[in-house]
C-alpha cells in the first residue's frame, strides 16, 4: 500500500473512504470495504482543535497503517492536520480535496462522520453533491451494542482483550522501542523486553496477559511490579516463550490475546517465581489454542 501526504496525492479516479479510523474497528472496516483509497488525519483532529478533550488513542499511526494495508487498500492519503487545515470549511474540503485533488468518484463515510470547520459537514452534505456517489455506512453492532472507539478504549482499559478483539476484528496491539529495565526479570529467570507506554495511547489494565510479540507466543505483564516497590511508572514487560533474542532498541509489537490474572504483590520471591512459571504455561496454552477470532 502506498502512503501519501495529501499535498503529494495525484488526481485520479478514486473510491475514497474518509475517517479518523482510530482502531480501524469493524465499523471502520465496513466504511473502508471496497475503497481503493483511505483518507485519514494525522494527528487526531482533537489534538489540534481541543487538546484537553483528546481521547486516549487505540493505536499509533504505524499500526493503523498496517491494519488498513491488510484490508487491501491501494493508497493511504494522510492529511497533516494542523491549525490551518482546521479552518477549512466543509465546502472547501469537498471541492478542493475530494473533487479537485483526489478525483473522487465514490466516497464512503460512516453515518456519524462530521468534517470541516466547526464540524458543519455531514453525510447528507456529501450525498447532495452530484460530482461523486456517496456511500453512507450505518453503525455496526457486536453483541447488541454499537462498535465504537469509546467502547474499545473501555474494554482495553478493563483488560477485556476478548471483547476488544470482537470489536476490532483482530487482537488489540501496542508497539514501542524496547528499553533496558532493572534486570529483575532476568535475575528471576524470566528476561523481559520492556516498553514504556505512550501516554497518548490506551493500554491494557494492569495484569498478566497471553499475547504474541512480533508473532511469537509471550507472557506480558502490564503494571508497576508491586512486589518490588520500585516506585517506577507503568511498563509493558514481555517474556517471549521458548525464544531468546536481544531486542534492545528494536521495535516490538505486542498483540494481546487474553488477560490471565490481575497484578498482585507477593511477600516471598519463591511464590512469585512459581506464579510466573504458571503464567508462562497458561500463556503458552492460550496462544496455542488461539485461532485469530
Amino acid at each position: 500500500m502506498k502512503v501519501t501526504a495529501l499535498p503529494d496525492a495525484e488526481s485520479r479516479p478514486r473510491h475514497v473512504a474518509i475517517g479518523t479510523f482510530d482502531g480501524v474497528h469493524l465499523g471502520h472496516q465496513a466504511v473502508i470495504d471496497g475503497a481503493d483509497t483511505v483518507l485519514t488525519f494525522e494527528p487526531h483532529p482533537l489534538e489540534v482543535i481541543h487538546p484537553t478533550a483528546t481521547p486516549k488513542l487505540i493505536m499509533p499511526f504505524s499500526i493503523k497503517r498496517d491494519v488498513i494495508a491488510g484490508l487491501g487498500v491501494e493508497e493511504l492519503v494522510v492529511i497533516p492536520f494542523d491549525e490551518d487545515f482546521a479552518h477549512h470549511t466543509a465546502e472547501e474540503f469537498i471541492e478542493e480535496i475530494l473533487i479537485e485533488q483526489l478525483g473522487a468518484e465514490r466516497v464512503s463515510v460512516g453515518e456519524n462522520f462530521r468534517f470541516g470547520a466547526k464540524a458543519r459537514g455531514d453525510a447528507a452534505m456529501l450525498e447532495s453533491r452530484p460530482e461523486f456517489e456517496t456511500r453512507v455506512i450505518p453503525l455496526v453492532e457486536v453483541d447488541g451494542e454499537t462498535v465504537s472507539s469509546t467502547r474499545i478504549r473501555a474494554q482495553v482499559a478493563a483488560g477485556d482483550m476478548v471483547g476488544a478483539r470482537h470489536c476490532l476484528g483482530a487482537p488489540f496491539m501496542v508497539e514501542g522501542t524496547v528499553v533496558k529495565g532493572d534486570q529483575v526479570g532476568r535475575e528471576l529467570g524470566f528476561p523481559t523486553a520492556n516498553i514504556v507506554p505512550d501516554d497518548r495511547l490506551v493500554i491494557p489494565g494492569h495484569g498478566i496477559y497471553a499475547a504474541f510479540a512480533n508473532g511469537l507466543p509471550a507472557a506480558v505483564n502490564v503494571g508497576v511490579r508491586p512486589t518490588f516497590e520500585s516506585g517506577r511508572g507503568v511498563l509493558i514487560e514481555t517474556y517471549l516463550i521458548d525464544h531468546e533474542e536481544d531486542l534492545y532498541d528494536k521495535t516490538l509489537r505486542v498483540a494481546f490475546v487474553e488477560r490471565l490474572r490481575g497484578e498482585r504483590r507477593y511477600s516471598e520471591i519463591d511464590a512469585l517465581v512459581a506464579q510466573m512459571k504458571q503464567d508462562v504455561e497458561d500463556a503458552k496454552r492460550v496462544c496455542a489454542a488461539f485461532t485469530g477470532s
